[in-house]
């Protein structure tokens, strides 16, 4: 639990580069987490909601990346770049713009005001659409060539239920489908063991920003085998009547959660199982 990868790269690249220039904006959140938000903030790290508000300067792109458009942007207002996408959200948008430049209409499986599926529709030129359940199965044009693709931090088995269902519904009128799990190894390997933790406790507490897409599927999850779960964002927001009559806790924390936060969580839980 806690960084993955990705983040500790990105908030690395980013640290690094505050150091380096005097004038240092983020295109919104480097990482969904708000603490270390406002943590970058006090370095003079400042997010900006778009170029327009970058007068000069470095830009960073998030994590969770941008579409190619920014890119060329950054680069004709003479701003410095520091491109902090993850290289997973950045294989997912290569991979989208090669299918869509190889004649594939692209299926992207995530949540559509996510700005990483964003960015990765983009990158597909036009060609990609968002599924998010069944109902948007429909939005799919017919098309003899289809690919599927998915946010990183979604879950994979609800992915392969949305595979199952797309290749009932369209294996008629597509005769080459194509799949491509693009889903983070370290967010399978933190769903599997969140749920393999949730059977065996009286309650799960899982740590993350509101805006964590992988952090609030990994409270979904949990509450999916029946065990109660809460998502909270720091120590602040668990209360006692929660855990009052559970044995057994169980802890687990996103991707953008840092440890200084999982600590204050875990010793808030300690001090009111006394």
């Amino acid at each position: 639990m806690g960084f993955c990868f990705g983040v500790k790269r990105a908030l690395t690249l980013v640290e690094r580069a505050a150091a380096q220039h005097q004038e240092l904006r983020t295109l919104g959140a480097v990482v969904h987490n708000r603490q270390v938000v406002a943590r970058l903030e006090s370095l003079g790290v400042r997010p900006a909601r778009s170029l327009d508000e970058v007068a000069s300067g470095a830009v960073a792109v998030p994590s969770h990346g941008a579409p190619p458009e920014v890119f060329a942007e950054v680069e004709s207002r003479g701003l410095q770049l520091v491109d902090a996408t993850c290289p997973m959200v950045k294989a997912a948008q290569k991979q989208a713009r090669q299918l869509a430049d190889d004649g594939f209409q692209v299926a992207v499986f995530g949540d559509p005001g996510h700005s990483e599926v964003k960015g990765v529709v983009a990158w597909a030129r036009g060609r990609a659409v968002v599924v998010s359940d069944d109902a948007d199965l429909a939005r799919l044009a017919p098309s003899r060539k289809l690919a599927v693709l998915s946010q990183t931090t979604q879950s994979l088995a609800a992915f392969q239920r949305l595979v199952t269902r797309i290749i009932e519904q369209k294996l008629a009128t597509s005769s080459q489908i194509v799949v491509h799990n693009t889903i983070c190894n370290a967010t399978s390997e933190r769903q599997l063991a969140a749920l393999e933790l949730a059977r065996q406790v009286d309650a799960m507490v899982v740590i993350g920003g509101r805006d964590s897409a992988n952090t609030r599927h990994l409270a979904e999850l949990c509450g999916g085998v029946g065990v109660p779960t809460r998502q909270v964002e720091g120590e602040d927001e668990l209360e006692a009547e929660w855990l009052a009559d559970c044995r057994k806790v169980g802890v687990t924390a996103g991707a953008s959660t840092p440890d200084w936060i999982i600590e204050k969580v875990l010793e808030r839980i300690r001090s009111l199982a006394h």
